[in-house]
């Protein structure tokens, strides 16, 4: 499946949805989830496997051999394979239903031994992806649920292949830490190119708007809000885990979660100014397309009341009066410099109407943007003081 009509099926989040009245843990298949694949990294302070893995027989095992064991599932589509880890973890049938229907909000729950987190992951490419990540933290292991494959994740698989830190030589609750970490820290490469996308179509604001830039302009903010609703969550969600006991998380992980705390917190800054800047942005395009709606008039009315008074003596003259009938009827029609005349006359008023538009500061005075009107004013209280 293309990733745009996956990206309209996560942002609908009415495909593959239980039918009304089926019992509490009914697992539906979406038509279109992603081909499962399921990945294993099992580790313990000396030791170190990761493999992909067709038979989940061998997991027991490695809880034996290893002291966590991280299970990674891409893909939502085989529900066998998903109830089996269900059934090897003790899974609860209510927090692998919310796995399956991807539409949930980011939480925090517990289930009997294991504590299920909701989050949701952001990235960038083509069109904008909002993916839904489901953790389940228990005393040995973590299981994650992705949507589709490819994650911000490799970083920290790159620190447990490398041995890098102490992670390796702690608990579970760290791992689900990291993980949740590089997820918030994935959303800043996302907004830092949104903001790069804010200047340029600043820029185009000022220089050469058009119907094209108010469409990249509806498009990011629309995107904006996609990310507002997948991040504002996830600060109650770190909140409760720092907040709540739990026999999971221990107080030495607390203390890492408050900075993934502040992390969120600076995200939602930034998203809340780059919306607050799109709203700018209409509000200066607009003005933009009315300067130059008024340039545009103001060249036609120009041009109307410069012609305006020769057309009337060309229309005066055009008239078909008989000056033979009676000396009344257009005399000027007999006279030997009649012709020339009535053009002197037009450009004599040409002329003098030009001159007049001029002194009034009609002419060679271009409308000034917002921008250059505050610009300007700044030079001038400038100057002012000094």
């Amino acid at each position: 499946m293309g990733k745009k009509h996956r990206r309209h099926h996560l942002k609908s989040g009415l495909e593959g949805r239980i039918q009304p009245g089926a019992p509490p843990g009914t697992l539906t298949r979406d038509p279109h989830a992603e081909k499962t694949k399921i990945d294993v990294i099992a580790y313990s302070a000396d030791k170190f496997l990761e493999q992909e893995v067709t038979d989940l027989s061998i997991i027991p095992n490695l809880l034996k051999e290893y002291s966590i064991v991280w299970i990674n599932v891409d893909g939502l589509s085989a529900i066998d394979k998903i109830e089996q880890i269900a059934h090897l973890f003790q899974l609860h049938p209510l927090a692998i239903e919310d796995v399956v229907n991807c539409q949930q909000r980011p939480k925090v729950e517990i289930y009997g031994k294991s504590q299920f987190i909701v989050s949701r992951m952001i990235s960038l490419n083509a069109h904008l992806e909002v993916e839904q990540l489901s953790i389940f933290l228990g005393d040995k292991y973590v299981v994650s649920f992705q949507e589709i494959p490819g994650d911000c994740l490799n970083p920290l698989r790159d620190r447990l292949r490398k041995g890098y830190g102490q992670m390796r030589s702690q608990g579970s609750d760290q791992l689900a830490y990291g993980i949740l970490d590089a997820v918030v820290d994935g959303y800043f490469p996302v907004l830092e190119k949104y903001g790069e996308m804010l200047e340029d179509l600043e820029e185009e604001i000022l220089t050469n708007p058009s119907r094209h830039t108010i469409a990249l302009m509806h498009d990011l903010k629309r995107n904006l809000l996609l990310i507002r609703r997948a991040v504002w969550p996830m600060r109650e969600t770190v909140n409760e885990l720092i907040r709540d006991e739990s026999p999971l998380i221990s107080k030495d992980t607390r203390v890492y979660l408050r900075d993934t705390y502040d992390h969120v917190i600076r995200v939602m800054d930034f998203i809340e100014t780059y919306r607050e800047l799109c709203s700018d942005l209409m509000d200066v395009y607009l003005s933009s397309v009315s300067n130059r709606t008024n340039e545009v008039m103001k060249v036609l009315t120009i041009i109307a009341t410069i012609f305006i008074p020769p057309t009337f003596i060309a229309g005066v003259y055009g008239m078909n009066f008989n000056p033979a009938k009676s000396p009344w009827n257009m005399p000027e029609l007999d006279w030997y410099f009649g012709y020339p005349l009535s053009l002197l006359l037009m450009a004599s008023i040409t002329v003098g109407m030009l001159m007049y538009l001029f002194k009034s500061g009609w002419l060679g005075q271009a409308i000034k943007t917002p921008m250059e009107e505050a610009k300007s004013k700044q030079e001038a209280d400038h100057e002012h003081h000094a």
